[in-house]
């Protein structure tokens, strides 16, 4: 079972910092170069120069994981980030607009240490996604540059009971150590709870409900397996080392029973059928669909507008530049293409549309490597692209969300989802805490 730990964290001291906002940013996986320009700019002391960090001027590419590290040494040693004095568990509440709706949603967890386990049968820990070489050979030149976990993995727990909850919220209650808003109108808010102190009882029940069973990797897949292969030199490097602090990664722990958590959809845009596909496209989809066809696009924005929608029943929409429809799938017209993966896979939405890309499109593996297909978060872009053809954009599926039990079922049956399968929102902040590999 999972082994989770308080631990000493890295905080910038807003004595020295000032206005928290000014120095956190999203992870790195969501920075565009405009935005990191934009961090860049707005504080010498924006995370940002830790996570995502610059190529210096007239440097090499590699040399702005040096630059990381220097920049991390020297706000340690002036101050701007101090180790706390005791180890804690940060309990972590984001308060944010659900997407498309106008419902306010709160979710908390709490950050602490987990132990990497390898992955595979018999792990405490389970993946629900494949990683990319590029994003985890970054990931690990920059961890093994710095020595510290500037982003949290996020995994998810389940507690029936609803006693974690309860202990969060009574956490919760007490003033905060940090409140900040971002960019996206989200506001987090944390507290240091220390281990041995007067909270010591919520503290231990955390710690112990969410390692009862493995945890599923919501978020964070190439940073788990980068302190796999972090951990994996640190131990060839420092034989003999009792329980190095480098066996475990920063970890965002939330439950997922007596909390709902928002998943986001990813629309795909199909590029490169012509006039003849698009045609062909419209008339066989009744091949595994009951096509309920749609007057106008604004129906398909109603119908798919709110990422609160409760997915996993096989609906679909459908847009092109002939019209649209709604699609239900006829789950037993898939079953001849569901050969893989155990029953929680062939279950989810966004297989059934891989298939329908397949069977439909003539989209396979070759296909989407050549980029014939693309990807957005938003309804209003993925019928604007198909309207106006923009780089030869025919066709879009819209998705409804990836029902969080879903994504822990595919990982516990051993299974990992198609690419593009979920985002989680809202994304947790760089910058409130930094996990050091040191006691």
């Amino acid at each position: 079972m999972p082994e989770i730990r308080a631990f000493r964290a890295l905080r910038f001291d807003r004595r020295v910092v000032g206005d928290l906002s000014r120095v956190i940013c999203p992870p790195y996986d969501i920075i565009g170069p405009e935005l990191q320009q934009k961090l860049l700019a707005r504080s010498p002391v924006n995370a940002v120069r830790l996570d995502l960090p610059a190529i210096p001027a007239g440097g090499e590419p590699d040399d702005r994981y040096r630059e990381a590290a220097r920049t991390l040494s020297a706000w340690r040693m002036d101050g701007t980030l101090l180790k706390d004095g005791q180890a804690c568990i940060y309990v972590y509440e984001q308060t944010y607009l659900v997407p498309g709706s106008d419902l306010i949603r709160t979710q908390r967890g709490f950050f602490g240490r987990l132990y990497v386990e390898d992955l595979g049968p018999g792990s405490g820990v389970l993946p629900h996604e494949r990683t990319l070489s590029a994003p985890k050979e970054d990931r690990y030149k920059l961890m093994r540059a710095t020595g510290v976990n500037t982003s949290p993995v996020v995994g998810l727990f389940a507690d029936p009971s609803g006693a974690s909850v309860e202990a969060l919220a009574a956490i919760a209650s007490t003033p905060p150590d940090a409140d900040v808003v971002d960019d996206d109108g989200v506001r987090h808010r944390l507290w240091a709870v220390p281990e041995d102190g007067p909270l010591r009882s919520p503290v231990r029940l955390l710690l112990e409900t969410a390692g009862r069973k493995p945890v599923t990797i919501a978020d964070g897949h190439h940073r788990y397996e980068t302190a796999i292969r972090y951990r994996d030199e640190r131990r060839a490097n420092k034989s003999g080392e009792a329980d190095p602090a480098a066996d475990y990664v920063m970890m965002l722990f939330l439950e997922t029973t007596s909390q709902k958590l928002t998943v986001l959809p990813t629309h795909r845009i199909v590029r490169g059928l012509g006039d003849e596909g698009v045609h062909d496209l419209m008339d066989h989809a009744r091949w595994l669909f009951e096509v309920e066809p749609v007057a106008d696009r604004s129906e398909l924005e109603a119908a798919f507008a709110s990422a609160d929608a409760p997915g996993g029943q096989g609906r679909f929409g459908l847009w092109t530049r002939i019209g649209g429809a709604v699609l239900t799938a006829r789950r037993d017209d898939f079953s001849v293409s569901l050969k893989d993966g155990g029953a929680a896979l062939s279950r989810l939405d966004v297989t059934l549309v891989q298939v329908a890309l397949s069977r439909l499109c003539g989209i396979d593996a070759a296909a989407i490597a050549a980029g014939r297909l693309a990807y957005t978060k938003s309804v209003k872009e993925a019928l604007d692209r198909v309207d106006a053809a923009a780089d030869g954009a025919d066709a879009a599926f819209l998705l409804d969300p990836t029902p969080v039990a879903e994504i822990a079922a595919v990982a516990a049956e051993g299974d990992v989802m198609p690419q593009k399968s979920t985002y989680f929102f809202p994304k947790a902040l760089t910058g409130l805490i930094i996990n050091p590999h040191e006691w």
